[in-house]
């Protein structure tokens, strides 16, 4: 049977996060450079994000670029800024006629100057859109965001806006990059490398880790069909007995 017409399209994961691993190795298996992967790269968003669109996905959360990324070489780190901005000159049109929004979750004023502007745009450009959530972790790391959270949350107490009584899961939640989106279902990583690399730490919590080898250049629609056919199959019981578990799974609003 063919994967697709093996999906269950009632039980899809409403968030999926996504660690585009394995460029670089890629292209040094082909005899080429690390910048050459990047480049193939785009191709296997452009299918990811269109399939996930065409399946009715809510929200699509992929790593481009972390804050430890910022030590690679300086060659290979502008070579990424430049395809950053290339990229999204280049796609935000359809972006906008298939009516996905863009979001961007991270350390944005670190990014250069250009890079920002052209962010803005697009998520100007999309804002009225009401399809696929695209959201982008731009010089992002889960520990930085939830210290940053921790910081913000430590100002508001000192100005007496809130009190430390009522700081609990839901409020901190209100002080992450990802308020305004559900905690991803499922997290898939390619390349074979079996950790989370500190990506959404605290919203991972109760998702399904989905690992392949394949390497992200070569990441196809067919292989996201797996991952979601296997997700399918897993039983997701938020710490209660196979008895207990009810159709309704906790997400945060």
């Amino acid at each position: 049977m063919d994967v697709l017409q093996a999906i269950d399209r009632s039980r899809l994961p409403q968030h999926i996060a996504v660690i585009m691993d394995g460029n670089g190795r890629w292209a040094k298996e082909r005899g080429e450079d690390r910048v050459y992967g990047h480049h193939e790269g785009v191709l296997s968003v452009r299918e990811m994000v269109n399939s996930c669109a065409e399946l009715g996905i809510g929200y699509l959360t992929l790593y481009a670029f972390s804050t430890e990324n910022w030590n690679r070489p300086k060659e290979e780190v502008d070579a990424l800024m430049e395809l950053l901005v290339n990229t999204i000159r280049r796609e935000v049109e359809e972006l906008k006629q298939n009516n996905i929004k863009l979001h961007v979750i991270g350390d944005f004023k670190s990014l250069p100057a250009v890079c920002q502007k052209e962010l803005n745009e697009a998520k100007e450009m999309t804002a009225a859109n009401t399809g696929l959530n695209l959201i982008l972790a731009l010089s992002y790391s889960s520990r930085w965001e939830i210290t940053e959270a921790t910081r913000k949350i430590a100002v508001d107490v000192a100005a007496g806006r809130i009190k430390p009584e009522d700081i609990n899961d839901q409020l901190f939640h209100q002080y992450l990059n990802t308020a305004p989106f559900p905690d991803p279902e499922l997290m898939i990583r390619t390349s074979g490398e079996n950790r989370i690399s500190n990506f959404l730490l605290y919203q991972l919590a109760y998702a399904e880790l989905y690992f392949t080898p394949v390497h992200w250049p070569e990441f196809r629609k067919q292989h996201l069909y797996e991952a979601l056919l296997n997700y399918q199959q897993r039983e997701r019981r938020f710490g209660k007995t196979s008895e207990q578990i009810q159709t309704n799974t906790p997400q945060h609003a």
